[in-house]
């Protein structure tokens, strides 16, 4: 499956923006779907996730800011990202796992929050 993001950009900090990351196939079957974000000389950090029943998972450092969801007709699952802070600038990647052990990610795309 090939997964295609966009939605990035930059905003003021207090603002929005909505990622989306679009697969190639169908999403009904896959185990899991999500968010990383990685900054420059840190590791990535799981932003959020959803699973196939429906249930949520967010970082701490995002909870009740961010919205991951899932529109399995577009085969799309989006971020809805709010009252962005300076420290959310990062590049984001979006995952499916098709499986336990199947991976996919897509291209990161840049968020960028001014102070």
């Amino acid at each position: 499956v090939q997964l295609q993001a966009s939605g990035g950009g930059l905003v003021q900090a207090g603002g929005s923006l909505r990622l989306s990351c679009r697969a190639s196939g169908s999403i009904s079957s896959f185990v899991r779907m999500g968010w990383y974000r990685q900054t420059p000389g840190k590791q990535r950090e799981l932003v959020a996730s959803i699973i196939r029943g429906g249930s949520t998972d967010y970082a701490d450092s995002v909870e009740g800011r961010f919205t991951i969801s899932r529109d399995s007709g577009k085969n799309t699952v989006s971020l809805q990202m709010d009252s962005l802070k300076p420290e959310d600038t990062a590049i984001y990647y979006c995952y499916v796992d098709r499986s336990l052990s199947t991976r996919s990610w897509g291209q990161g795309t840049q968020v960028t929050v001014s102070s």
